[in-house]
Order: structure tokens, then sequence, then C-alpha cells
């Protein structure tokens, strides 16, 4: 725009007299229009801010940030292998017990209830009985059963006592008249008479034989029978097989139970481990019977002595609850240490199921255990 534009443009300046105020009503004027207002000030030209953060700062950030990660990353899997010495490995998991259900034999009525979750069982200890009236009354059958075959079989051997005598008669008769024959004091007809005597009796000897070994396999069977009711009572008694720990009671006193109905779960605190899982690398080095050490998170500072288990022959995806130092390390190999279950028997009741806690295993028999893992002090 040329100067003379702005001149044609810009408003006439109104002299002191015309001054208005802004807001003022202005009167109208001889020729019925308003005079200008006054021009507003021009508002200011908008200058482009220049940008506080560039594309490269971005990267350098966006770079320390990935780099810390890594950073951050690999020092907590150098805490958590502790700064171990090469010979030793470790690996995350939980100590479990193995899981014994206590179920029953027969469908039944739980009439007694002896234990409850929590209690410490010795083997063979009774924790609840079922009704067994049913059987009881079977077995006072099969008992009288016994007691009848028994009474047969005596029978029979009377019976044989009785033919042997007349096989015995017959023979002797037979003998007699045979040399009363031979002296003509007697028929050949009465020799044959005594010859048959003497073959009836022997066949009623035979006879009596038989029934001597029937009525002895009835009473085998009858007392079979008795035994075996008095075994399907005793199996109605439930009892711990095993040392352990009631852990869930599933049922109570009343209830009417399946054959095999869980009536409780107990732990079995003689088998207790913990399942690591470690990389091929490591896993490979690994033998069965090879020295170990437990941890848990609740007594850090208390080692636990154990021993490699069990080694998998082939590699599995890493369970969610484990750990792992990459997550390219999906596939693992399962590597079992167990308790020595005499420790257990010692320290039964401080025995728990689920603590998580870290396992380490020593591959190399030369190396000796650090300080902290020397598992001198007792769980």
């Amino acid at each position: 725009m040329s100067k003379d534009d702005n001149q044609i443009l810009a408003p006439s300046s109104p002299s002191p007299d015309d001054k208005v105020r802004r807001g003022d009503v202005l009167p109208p004027s001889d020729h019925g229009v308003a005079p200008a207002l006054p021009a507003l000030p021009a508002a200011p030209a908008v200058v482009p801010a220049p940008r506080v953060r560039s594309r490269w700062k971005t990267l350098g950030l966006l770079a320390i940030v990935i780099l810390g990660a890594c950073g951050g990353s690999a020092y907590w899997w150098h805490s958590r292998q502790g700064g171990l010495p090469l010979g030793i490995v470790s690996g995350n998991g939980r100590i479990e017990a193995d899981e014994i259900d206590i179920d029953t034999k027969f469908a039944g009525r739980i009439i007694e209830m002896d234990a409850d979750e929590g209690d410490m069982l010795k083997p063979q200890q009774v924790v609840a009985r079922m009704d067994t009236r049913d059987l009881e009354a079977t077995l006072e059958k099969s008992e009288a059963q016994v007691q009848g075959a028994q009474q047969s079989l005596d029978a029979a051997h009377a019976e044989v006592v009785q033919e042997t005598t007349q096989v015995t008669l017959a023979q002797q008769q037979f003998d007699r008249t045979s040399t009363l024959v031979k002296q003509g004091f007697a028929t050949n007809e009465l020799l044959d008479e005594r010859r048959q005597t003497l073959n009836g009796a022997g066949a009623a000897l035979t006879a009596a034989n038989d029934r001597v070994g029937e009525a002895a396999r009835t009473l085998d069977a009858a007392t079979h029978d008795v035994e075996l009711y008095k075994v399907n009572i005793a199996d109605n008694t439930l009892v711990a097989p095993r040392n352990g720990r009631i852990e869930y009671r599933v049922a109570n006193i009343g209830e009417v139970m399946p054959a095999g109905g869980k009536v409780f779960t107990m732990l079995d605190i003689e088998y207790v481990y913990m399942d690591i899982y470690l990389p091929t690398d490591q896993a490979g080095k690994v033998e069965i019977g090879s020295d170990a050490r437990i941890v848990l998170d609740a007594l850090p500072a208390i080692a636990i002595p154990a021993k490699v288990a069990f080694v998998a022959r082939q590699a599995q995806f890493t369970p969610k609850t484990v750990e792992t130092k990459d997550e390219r390390d999906l596939l693992m190999f399962r590597v079992r240490v167990k308790i020595d279950p005499e420790r257990l028997r010692e320290h039964a009741a401080s025995v728990r199921s689920g603590l998580p806690g870290v396992g380490y295993v020593k591959y190399d028999p030369t190396l000796a255990w650090p300080t902290k893992l020397q598992g001198d002090v007792a769980p």
C-alpha cells in the first residue's frame, strides 16, 4: 500500500472541540450522519515462537530413557543373582509340598471327625470314621457261615473215619473168604460178594474224602468273606498315610459321601521342594544329586540345604509366576531341588507351602558356597 493510500484511508484528526470519548452518545449532526470515531491502534504482528525441543533433542532423551531402563534391568538381574561365582546358578520359585487327598473308599455317611485344618498328623492317625453298621451286619452273617462250614467239614472228616473202618472190615472179610476158598470151605460166589463189598467200601471212602475237600473249600470261602468285610470296615476308618498337616477339610459330620469322596487334603511335610527354571546353558550343567540351597523371601538370612532331584529332559514355556532375565528366555528347563526328609521331620512345625524364594544350584562340586549360602543356620 502506498503512502498516498494511507493518507486517504487514515481519518482526519478531530479538532479539540470534536474530541469524543469512547462510550459517549454522539448527537446527530446537521447532515444526519454521526462523526467518524477515531481509529483503533493496529494489532501487533504475531511473531512465531522458536521450538523448545528439536527433533534431535527428543531422540536423545528417548535414547537416554531406553539405556536407563536396560541398565536398571541389568542391575535388577544382577542383584537377584547376588553376584554368584561361576559354577552356581539360581532361579526363583515357590516352595511346595506334595498334596495328599484323604478320600472315602466306599459310599457312606461320616459319623466322626477327629482332625481339622492345621492339625499335624502322624502315620495311621485316625482323622474320620464312616458309618459301617451295614458292613458289620454282613460280617456277622459271614462269620455264621464260617461256623456252618466248619461243622460241615468236621462231619465230612467223621464220615471219612467211618468209611475207612468199613473198608478195613471189607478187606478182612475178603481175605478170610479167599483163604477158605483155597481150603474148600467157601464158595467162589461168597468170595465175589466179599470183593464187591470191599470195592463199594473203597468208593464210599473216596466220596467221603471228596466231601471233606468240598467242605474245606466252603470254609475257606466263608473265611475270606469275613476277612474282606473286616478290611472294608477298617477302610471306612480314614487315617493319615504319612506325616503331614491338614490343609483343607472338605466335608463334615453327617454328610453322605460317594465312593472316592474327598474329606481332607493334607500336605506331605516329608516331600518339600522348589521348582526353578534355568536356560539351556545353565540347565545342561546341572546333574541329579547336585548340591543346592533354598532361600525364602520371608527368611532371607537362612539358606536351607537341598539336593537336585529332577532335571527336565525337554524345555517348556516359563510359568507366569517365574521371573526371567530376558523375555526371549521363554523356553526353560525345570529343575527340582528337594529338601532332605530327615531335616523336614526335625522341623515339621516350621514347614510352609507356597512361600516365594530363590533356589541356588552348585554344578561345580569343587566350588565352595558363598558365606551367605553356607546353610549353617537350621531352617
